[in-house]
């Protein structure tokens, strides 16, 4: 609970009047009406309306006669309980209150509608506030004793009445239940007069409040004041899936929202041919698929081939219909689908000045490709590497012992011709000499055998 008037931290956040659902200001207050009628003047001669509206904890209120009493909205009074005394604040004031009691059903002569005594004094707002701090743990203990009872019944929410003699202990259950030794269990470890209330989910998701699905607070916790009746059907005129944890709110049963645009899909329903309606052609009968409402697209398929499904727009399926109902079998749905126009992509226009949200999102890349690039081909790394690389290369693999180098004399001339370098007697015997690298060597000279005969002697 924060508004304009609680006081904030050193980082700015709200702290808070932490008044649960009675703020002074009336900003933070639960199903708040708007006193529109508040800087408007009565007619001359013209009395006041003597009933006031007074809430009290987590949006419950009530109307309260005013006798003689000045009254504004959010000032804390002290009205008649059952028994004893309770204490709320002033929420509406007025002719509104003339309409608040219509709306309700409460008539002004009603039993209902006490009295209220007087302003709250300082004394009645200490015992106030000292037996809503008391809320909590009664709660607590009291589900421990539902527990050891073993009472199917859940304990939701503690409400003591202004004077502390008396606590209200709201319950949901499914069946009916028989709580007569817990209220005796209660009195005795409270010693207050215990009164038990039982609720609906959506009564008990209304006091506890929340955050909904939309991400705004309930509904039925802020403004909703009356639970109109929700079935599937509101779901089906919609066209949405009948899944149940979508459509459930916190309460458990169907959100209150469907019924909001429900007279809209109504209305647009109103010039649509029936769902039932079947489809008469020369390839067979076309059944319904599903539609758009509000773009009036049609989807249909054939019962023998339910595997593709050919859109239609509302002008066509009215034609095929009434040729239909005229005796006529159309040839086929895919002469009509081909005369619908493809649907135009709207890109992003600058209209105002603004800029892409997708601006800074980088296209995804395959790994596979990534990689590909990051290790390109041989003859590819060939081509990018220096001159200089290309001429060591050029030279061929490095020297070994027994071996000459390939293919030096072809690039570098006749007047750069290279001697074998290296010892030869590394050579294997039975090795044969390459031709190419033999091919710009001069001829060994022949040894004249008396010679070497005359040395081995």
């Amino acid at each position: 609970m924060s508004c304009t008037s609680c006081s904030t931290d050193s980082s700015g956040v709200p702290n808070g009047c932490k008044s649960n659902g009675n703020c002074a200001t009336g900003s933070c207050d639960k199903l708040t009406v708007f006193d529109w009628l508040s800087n408007m003047s009565l007619p001359s001669g013209q009395a006041p309306f003597n009933i006031v509206e007074v809430r009290f904890k987590n949006g419950r209120k009530h109307f309260f006669k005013n006798e003689s009493l000045q009254l504004c909205m959010g000032e804390v009074v002290t009205v008649e309980g059952s028994p004893g005394h309770d204490v709320g604040t002033v929420s509406l004031t007025g002719e509104l209150v003339r309409i608040q009691m219509k709306k309700k059903g409460v008539k002004i002569d009603s039993e209902e509608v006490k009295k209220i005594y007087r302003k709250a004094s300082q004394r009645d707002v200490d015992i106030w506030e000292k037996a809503r701090n008391k809320e909590t743990e009664t709660q607590r203990r009291g589900r421990e004793i539902l527990g050891r009872l073993g009472l199917k019944m859940k304990l939701s929410d503690v409400e003591y009445q202004g004077d502390g003699n008396k606590a209200t202990f709201y319950y949901t259950a499914e069946d009916r239940v028989d709580f007569r030794q817990l209220i005796r269990d209660l009195a005795s470890a409270f010693s207050i007069r215990v009164e038990m209330k039982q609720v609906g989910l959506r009564q008990e998701a209304a006091r506890l409040g929340g955050i909904g699905s939309c991400g705004r607070e309930l509904c039925c916790s802020t403004w909703l004041t009356d639970f109109r009746k929700v079935n599937t059907a509101s779901a089906r005129y919609q066209q949405l899936s009948l899944n149940p944890q979508k459509l459930s709110g916190q309460c458990g049963k169907l959100k209150c929202c469907l019924n909001y645009e429900l007279d809209t899909y109504m209305d647009a329903l109103n010039k649509f041919p029936k769902q039932e309606t079947v489809l008469k052609t020369e390839k067979g009968d076309a059944v319904f698929v599903k539609m758009d409402i509000f773009k009036e697209e049609f989807w249909y398929t054939y019962k023998g081939d339910s595997f593709k499904w050919y859109k239609l727009d509302l002008e066509q399926l009215n034609e095929i219909i009434d040729a239909n109902k005229g005796g006529e079998v159309i040839s086929s749905l895919e002469d009509y689908e081909l005369e619908l126009e493809p649907e135009k992509k709207v890109n992003f226009e600058d209209a105002v000045g603004e800029d892409s949200l997708t601006r800074f999102d980088q296209p995804k890349q395959n790994k596979r490709r990534r990689n590909k690039k990051r290790k390109p081909s041989n003859s590819s790394n060939q081509q990018k590497k220096n001159p200089n690389q290309q001429n060591q290369q050029s030279q061929g693999p490095p020297k070994k012992k027994g071996t000459y180098p390939q293919g030096n004399q072809q690039k570098q001339g006749d007047g750069n011709k290279s001697k074998p370098q290296g010892n030869t007697q590394g050579q294997d015997s039975n090795s044969k000499p390459n031709p190419k690298n033999n091919r710009n060597r001069k001829p060994r000279p022949k040894q004249n055998p008396t010679k070497s005969n005359q040395k081995d002697a």
